[in-house]
């Protein structure tokens, strides 16, 4: 039976109104408008805390198709603000489904809108930029719609890490997902103590470090260096997470006292966290355009000249003239081949490198497997 439509709209901040029907929870939410170019994964895309603050435009045109299970969350909850998408399959067809794409956003307060035209959403995104919007199934009138998205807070400035950071303390020691074996907790004893800093850490990111005999005391984004050194680590890790570094600058003096206080400890930074990272060696970041939200983009190892396919989701960037600097003590290892911003540094002296894109993967590709290789390495030189 075909599901009852809801309507259901979408205005952007520039006064652009798209109509729709609603899916998952009603009511309204506001966020920064994004487009995700994956073809799948929306399950891991939801689940991502680097979402918080953002509504995702999916450009594949069909989603919903495999439905959900609750194997292939990468946190506890739904983090995006909304989703949008062209056309929601309501009959998932997978043998690990357990429910609908809708029932799961109806059980997480999360609206959902479909009938979008998303070609013209994306290419309206890239032309004019990523901006906030509004997705309602009560109100439809578009002046009162603009009135409530001139009021919304934005995401410039705004610290949403410290809003999806763990509230305490934990540890984590369990393997990547297998077929037929399901997620690997009969791990060798580890070889190595981490301890990452949670912006708004996925899951895989830890079973990638566990993978590699990591073991890995997880912390709030407000631990202080002194904190962290007192677990007496051998490897710091700074993780993915939402919106605007410079909200987060109490994190970069952490990172810049435990470097001070020990600069032989191997630090590896991703996404927000390489943002943070560079601002804690006086960096300065940029939010871009539309931003990198997608499964595919192409980033080139630059002494290699290897061409990399990444998983990415940020709307900021590192300043690329940092590297011209005379007094800069990083070097660029990895650009992006779409738009030649930074995607990766490594330390001239000391055993710290960074990347802009999710190594992780879920979803995406596994090109980028080899930089927990590395900073593993690190450690075993220490």
């Amino acid at each position: 039976m075909p599901r009852e439509k809801i309507r259901a709209v979408l205005a952007l901040m520039d006064g652009t109104v798209l109509a729709g029907s609603q899916f998952g929870a009603e009511g309204e939410t506001i966020g920064e408008v994004v487009f995700h170019t994956g073809m799948t994964g929306y399950q891991e895309i939801l689940t991502d805390p680097s979402y918080r603050g953002q509504m995702v435009t999916m450009t594949y045109p069909q989603i919903g198709n495999t439905g959900i299970n609750l194997e292939d969350l990468e946190s506890n909850q739904v983090w995006a603000e909304g989703f949008i998408v062209r056309e929601y399959q309501d009959c998932p067809s997978n043998f690990r489904s357990k429910m609908t794409l809708a029932e799961y956003l109806r059980t997480e307060g999360v609206i959902g809108i479909d009938g979008i035209d998303t070609r013209f959403l994306t290419r309206h995104i890239r032309n004019q930029g990523s901006m906030p919007g509004i997705i309602s199934t009560q109100d439809f009138n578009p002046k009162s719609l603009l009135k409530k998205l001139e009021a919304d807070r934005g995401i410039l400035g705004i610290d949403l890490a410290v809003e999806v950071t763990c509230p305490k303390p934990y540890d984590f020691y369990q393997g990547t997902w297998e077929l037929g074996i399901g997620y690997k907790k009969d791990l060798p004893k580890p070889r190595f103590k981490v301890v990452a800093m949670d912006f708004g850490i996925k899951t895989n990111i830890l079973r990638k470090l566990s993978d590699r005999r990591i073991s890995v005391r997880v912390v709030p984004a407000k631990t202080t260096a002194e904190q962290i050194l007192s677990e007496k680590p051998q490897g710091i890790f700074l993780s993915n997470g939402p919106g605007d570094p410079a909200g987060c600058d109490y994190a970069a003096e952490a990172i810049r006292k435990i470097s001070q206080a020990r600069p032989e400890l191997p630090i590896f930074g991703i996404c927000l966290g390489h943002q943070i990272l560079a601002r804690a060696f006086g960096a300065d970041t940029v939010k871009l355009k539309f931003g990198h939200h997608g499964s595919n983009h192409p980033v080139m190892e630059l002494s290699s000249r290897k061409v990399e396919i990444t998983s990415q989701n940020h709307c900021f960037a590192v300043k690329q003239d940092y590297f011209d600097r005379p007094e800069c003590p990083f070097r660029l290892t990895h650009q992006n081949l779409n738009d030649r911003t930074c995607e990766g540094m490594e330390h001239k002296s000391l055993p710290i490198f960074s990347v802009q894109y999710h190594p992780e993967a879920s979803p995406g590709p596994h090109d980028s497997d080899y930089l927990y290789d590395h900073f593993a390495g690190l450690m075993e030189g220490q």
